[in-house]
């Protein structure tokens, strides 16, 4: 099944800005996240929506999304056939055997029996809000291609060995004439029989059954640091799949997904919050507890504070991840406007309203329900 466009994904334009993304996410992941919605179907639109953020998030990835979609610009001339031209029918596996056969097999190629590193591996870890903000200390499994421990790599049955390739007289490589415009040209290709190793198992191992690798499921011990973000990843080195030929592992790439917190949200090391007020605290003052991923933490509301005002607590923030430090927690506040009023507190705040000069209009909202209004923005 076709991949979904990732701004489609998102629900946003090709246009759309970095902050106009990462909102969408955060929108889309708090509705979607499987720890909070449990419908069917929520667990794959929350990977669908994660796999998008961590393309449109990253400036280079996102560049080349928009170039290429969905097609992997390494695997050879995108997705529209290449060369569907003239040469289409004439045999030719790619540009290396287009090389030869116009320059004379001047095209370097590499040895196949050289030693080289096994392939990188990725693995996407989810982190609570709190575990990305402290780090912590984890096991995970990976599974991986390892050298068979019964042939030791080679592929060839306990007490024989690989023989040389009687296809390409271990060579690793045929030649094949071809008839062209420029009339016959002898053209090298890999070897078909042995894949270019100029060898040959007769009697292939039972266990990799003449790969020399097998399938296993490595656990792997990490230390997640504090401070990481959504869409950072680690380095594991030497924890990739088997090298080749005796080459060196791939490395390990362990990607780090934020699950959104339900109060706390974040931009780079600084936490914010919105905690309610009443009427009376924000008019009168008081001292107040706020949450904070450290603990509760006394703040003090200064009389007067009107809606929207924000205080900075420093210091309550995340950990920096490359250096001392930690971030800060802003506080929004929003005064809370009670729905319901018994007629002595009508009253009181009747008289409120005419020592301070204003006008109760009794035949319409009256002073609370105006006073309501203007803290909705109407």
């Amino acid at each position: 099944m076709a991949k979904r466009d990732y701004y489609e994904v998102l629900g946003v334009s090709k246009s759309a800005s970095a902050d106009e993304i990462k909102k969408a996410y955060r929108k889309l992941s708090k509705k979607y996240h499987p720890d909070i919605n449990k419908e069917s179907g929520a667990d794959e639109k929350f990977k669908e929506i994660s796999e998008a953020y961590e393309v449109l998030s990253d400036e280079n990835k996102r560049a080349q999304y928009d170039q290429y979609g969905h097609v992997d610009p390494n695997q050879g001339f995108g997705g529209g056939g290449g060369f569907s031209g003239g040469f289409s029918g004439g045999g030719f596996s790619g540009f290396e055997d287009i090389f030869d056969t116009f320059f004379g097999g001047g095209g370097a190629r590499q040895d196949p029996n050289a030693p080289r590193q096994g392939n990188d591996l990725q693995y996407t870890m989810r982190l609570k809000f709190k575990e990305a903000v402290f780090g912590k200390e984890a096991e995970i499994e990976i599974p991986r291609e390892e050298e068979c421990d019964t042939c030791h790599g080679s592929g060839a049955k306990p007490g024989t060995h690989p023989e040389k390739c009687s296809h390409c007289d271990g060579k690793g490589t045929i030649n094949v004439e071809q008839n062209t415009p420029f009339g016959r040209i002898v053209n090298k290709r890999t070897c078909s029989y042995c894949n270019g190793t100029g060898k040959e198992i007769k009697d292939k191992c039972s266990t990799c059954h003449g790969t020399g690798r097998v399938k296993k499921t490595k656990k792997i011990s990490l230390k997640v640091p504090a401070g990481v973000n959504d869409g950072q990843q680690m380095r594991v080195a030497g924890e990739g799949e088997a090298g080749i030929n005796g080459g060196p592992n791939g490395d390990l790439f362990v990607v780090f997904v934020i699950i959104p917190d339900e109060f706390f949200e974040r931009e780079g090391d600084d936490i914010f919050v919105e905690v309610p007020l009443t009427f009376v605290q924000a008019a009168l003052g008081d001292e107040i507890d706020v949450p904070t991923v450290h603990g509760k933490v006394r703040l003090k509301i200064p009389a007067g504070t009107q809606t929207g005002t924000t205080f900075r607590m420093r210091g309550k923030g995340v950990p920096h991840l490359r250096g001392n430090g930690t971030g800060d927690q802003h506080v929004s506040v929003k005064v809370i406007v009670p729905k319901k009023l018994d007629d002595k507190q009508k009253e009181l705040l009747r008289e409120f309203a005419t020592t301070t000069g204003d006008k109760v209009d009794e035949q319409t909202s009256g002073f609370f329900d105006k006073m309501k209004k203007a803290f909705k923005g109407d």
